[in-house]
This record gives C-alpha cells, sequence and structure tokens, in this order.
C-alpha cells in the first residue's frame, strides 16, 4: 500500500498547494488567528469526506451531470463573487485591525468546498481514479486515504496561516493591503470563471 499512499500525498500535496479560492481565504483569515488554516480545513473536510464516501460507494456520476454541473456552478461562483466583494471592502480595517471578514474560516472552508464546482468535479474524475486504488483495501483502506489525505491539506494550511500570522506585522500596510486586493480578484476571477464556465455547459 505504501507506494500508493505516496501517490496520495504527491496528487493531494499539488492540488492543495495549488492558489485558489480556499488558499485566499486562508490568507485573508490568517490576520487573525494562526488556527485559520485548521479551521478552513476542518471546513473543507465537512464537504471533502461525505463526497468521498459517495464517491467510494459509486456515485461519482451524479456530480458529472451536466445540470448538477450548471446549478453548482452558478450558485458556488456567485457565493465566491461575493466573498471576493466582502474581502475587498473591509481590506483596510482588517489590515488596521478594526474588522474581522463577516464569516468565520470554519464556514469559509465548507462554502470554498461545498460550491467549488472543479473541487467536486475533480473529485468525481481524478480524484475517483485515486480513490480506486483503494478498492481492494476495503473499509480500512478507505479510512486510511482520508486521513492520509487530510493531513496533506491540514499540515499546507496549517503552514500557510502560522506564516502569515507570525510575519503580516513585519509588511508594510499597503503590502497588506495589496495582498487582501488580490486574494479579492482571485476570488472574483474565479467565481465569474464558475459561472462561465457553467453556463457553456448549456451552449
Amino acid at each position: 500500500m505504501l507506494p500508493i499512499l505516496l501517490s496520495v500525498v504527491v496528487i493531494s500535496l499539488s492540488g492543495v498547494m495549488m492558489p485558489g479560492p480556499l488558499f485566499a481565504m486562508v490568507v485573508a483569515k490568517s490576520y487573525r488567528s494562526p488556527w485559520a488554516g485548521p479551521q478552513v480545513a476542518l471546513g473543507h473536510a465537512v464537504i471533502e469526506v461525505p463526497l468521498i464516501l459517495i464517491i467510494f460507494f459509486g456515485f461519482a456520476q451524479f456530480f458529472q451531470n451536466t445540470i448538477v454541473q450548471l446549478v453548482l456552478s452558478v450558485v458556488g461562483g456567485g457565493m465566491i463573487i461575493w466573498m471576493g466583494i466582502s474581502l475587498f471592502r473591509v481590506r483596510a480595517a482588517v489590515v488596521r485591525g478594526d474588522k474581522d471578514l463577516p464569516y468565520n474560516a470554519f464556514v469559509a472552508g465548507i462554502i470554498m468546498s461545498g460550491l467549488n464546482p472543479f473541487f467536486l468535479l475533480w473529485w468525481a474524475t481524478i480524484g475517483s481514479l485515486l480513490l480506486a486504488r483503494f478498492f481492494s483495501f476495503g473499509v480500512s483502506g478507505l479510512a486510511v486515504f482520508i486521513v492520509v489525505h487530510w493531513l496533506c491539506d491540514l499540515a499546507w494550511l496549517a503552514l500557510v496561516s502560522v506564516v502569515i500570522y507570525k510575519t503580516h506585522t513585519f509588511w508594510s500596510r499597503r503590502f497588506q493591503e495589496g495582498l487582501f486586493i488580490a486574494c479579492s480578484l482571485l476570488l472574483a476571477g474565479f467565481g465569474v470563471w464558475f459561472i462561465v464556465s457553467g453556463a457553456q455547459l448549456v451552449v
């Protein structure tokens, strides 16, 4: 099983380390707490673990349905755009320490995962192929897969949040606001991309 677990670690880290909505949210929330990364990872697991179980028991095709993808793209894209706009509006107050975002890190992890159509589609395709390697190991193999995959998410997001929390006071205010603007644009950009990609499914 060791070579298979190694592939899980490599693929899991390559996914979570790629800049995206989840990463942007960890950056934003880490100003207030070094625990933002683990909290986002827990919220992420609330969506991811049931999804893995659903796919393991043979329901991956549900997330490949065009209507399901369209609904998730529009709803998820709209929500992520709203979160990007919220982040942009409060950027100066967050940098000063006067205000926080209107949602906590745990909720952000749930929203960024549950309303991300490409995250769900990734699990229905690449993720399901990776998971299939554990079918022969039964439920115990499934448990090992879930734990190893989630620990990869947790380790990276925790590292990001601790580094940002410990170092952001040394950054200039202009740089910090610029970072928040970049994160808000990243969120809004992904939101628009989700909606456009969903619309293209029915064109």
